[in-house]
């Protein structure tokens, strides 16, 4: 009898142990503070050539976990940012182009607005406008991610604390489509955030200006902050200043969610412009930086994890042309992107030589940007040989000799798509000579890495889609899905 109760005492101990001990990691595993990562565009061939540029490892892939994630969306098997920011926000797979919604146009709930409701704060941060398809699939509900002027109201209805990088693409509602709602951005502005588009002004912000909407005084292209190759320093307020200060914003007792999306290294794949893309990686990974720092203050109740939404471009480490060969300094003689190039030099160009213009005039400032060059020695890795002479001088012609030449044609589509054919060939040209390659001026359909530390890091080990991330990062928060399926 007395072995028997014993017994009993025993197991009751063993069971009251496993019982506290669950509690106890369960609750240290609850994440009070979140940073979701999302480099658009970044693949692993993305990671690899800026690791390469730069010499060392990135600070994402120092993380202690690594998985690998697939990306297709619900009706194509080559995911959108819309249907891949959304997978990421609700664990919803989606069709292309919806933003929180599943495919039967059901609203989903995101994790920032979870986070939201259990009285966290939250901040979405961009490199792209802020209603892009990215961060606008973290607050927003509509069947297409072109819906800015709806997207821009959504965003001053959602409560959120702090939003900042790019502007918003159409407060006024006018592109066609839409049913204008009135000014968005008054409507921000009544909804209490304080709003601010100067260096100065946004380094002074502070928790008494309540909620806040800041974006760079200067928007290169679509309402986005300048590409990093394109910053200037000490002007432009870069992605990881946009962190720095989201963070200081939002650190409070009960936490906070924060994402941040790299999403120009998208936008210079697309162009196939290895640099440019690189270079943003680099400003991404700096951002990812700022994370860190505050992790190292809080280790037990926070957890960073970082992915890409799709790979784009069909970005190749390694090039027919140089076999086994790469020559990552060549990348170092480009200084500026594309976009820059295109926007800012071309069209001065075009400007100062109308009437006159000849590929030998543009020779000089070609080597200038970019570093190629038109005499001396083959064997010199960055002089121009014929058969590359001869896309150049084809390019020019079909991009500055004559601005009346039909461009949309099949083959111009494939040898350009749809960019200037010259800026196209120059970076092309570079990029080969480097060991580089693309194969699209679309996405692809190539799994991405994911990488994480911290509460509830270890769950992002191994292969799963994406929509797996919002599942992981909602139990490592101790929340559940509320996520709708659709009938297979």
């Amino acid at each position: 009898m007395r072995s028997v109760v014993m017994r009993r005492a025993v197991c009751a101990a063993i069971c009251l142990f496993v019982v506290l001990a669950t509690l106890q990691q369960g609750f240290a595993a609850d994440a009070k503070y979140v940073f979701l990562f999302i480099g658009d565009g970044m693949g692993l061939p993305q990671k690899q050539a800026t690791e390469a540029f730069i010499g060392k490892k990135l600070t994402l892939d120092t993380f202690p976990v690594h998985g690998v994630t697939t990306t297709p969306a619900a009706n194509r098997f080559i995911v959108d940012s819309a249907a891949a920011g959304t997978a990421m926000s609700s664990g919803q797979i989606t069709d292309v182009g919806m933003i929180g919604m599943a495919p039967d146009k059901t609203k989903v709930k995101t994790i920032a607005e979870m986070a939201r409701d259990r009285g966290m704060k939250v901040g979405i941060v961009s490199s792209v406008s802020i209603d892009h398809a990215t961060p606008a699939a973290f607050y927003a509900h509509e069947e297409s991610r072109n819906l800015y002027h709806y997207i821009d109201h959504a965003l001053a209805k959602s409560g959120f604390d702090y939003f900042a990088g790019g502007g918003i693409k159409d407060p006024a509602g006018k592109r066609k489509g839409v049913e204008p709602r009135g000014d968005a951005l008054q409507a921000i502005k009544g909804a209490g955030y304080t709003v601010v588009n100067d260096r100065e002004s946004f380094m002074k912000l502070s928790g008494k200006d309540g909620k806040v909407l800041a974006y760079n005084a200067w928007l290169q292209d679509s309402g986005a902050l300048p590409y990093e190759i394109d910053r200037r320093e000490g002007k432009d307020i870069s992605l990881a200043e946009f962190t720095a200060k989201g963070i200081e914003l939002l650190d409070n007792n009960k936490g906070f969610f924060m994402m941040v999306e790299g999403g120009k290294i998208d936008w210079a794949c697309h162009a196939n412009d290895a640099k440019a893309a690189i270079m943003d990686t680099v400003a991404f990974d700096n951002a990812v930086a700022e994370a860190v720092k505050f992790y190292k203050k809080h280790p037990k109740e926070t957890l960073i994890v970082v992915t890409g939404d799709h790979e784009c471009g069909g970005m190749t480490l390694g090039f027919a042309g140089t076999a086994y060969e790469s020559d990552f300094d060549v990348l170092k003689k480009q200084y500026v992107s594309f976009q820059f190039f295109q926007e800012d030099v071309l069209k001065l160009f075009k400007k100062e030589n109308k009437g006159h213009i000849t590929f030998d005039h543009l020779k000089p400032t070609i080597t200038h940007y970019f570093g190629l060059e038109f005499e001396g020695d083959a064997a010199n890795p960055m002089v121009v040989q014929p058969h590359e002479l001869a896309q150049l001088q084809d390019a020019f012609v079909r991009s500055v000799a004559s601005d009346t030449m039909e461009l949309n044609d099949a083959v111009s589509k494939k040898l350009y798509g749809g960019y200037d054919p010259l800026i196209v060939s120059i970076t092309h040209i570079l990029n080969n000579k480097a060991g580089l390659a693309w194969t699209s001026f679309s996405h692809t359909a190539v799994p991405v890495g994911t990488t994480a530390i911290g509460a509830g890091a270890d769950s992002f080990g191994g292969s799963y889609h994406q929509a797996a991330i919002a599942k992981k990062i909602m139990s490592a928060m101790g929340v559940k899905p509320r996520v709708y399926v659709a009938a297979q």
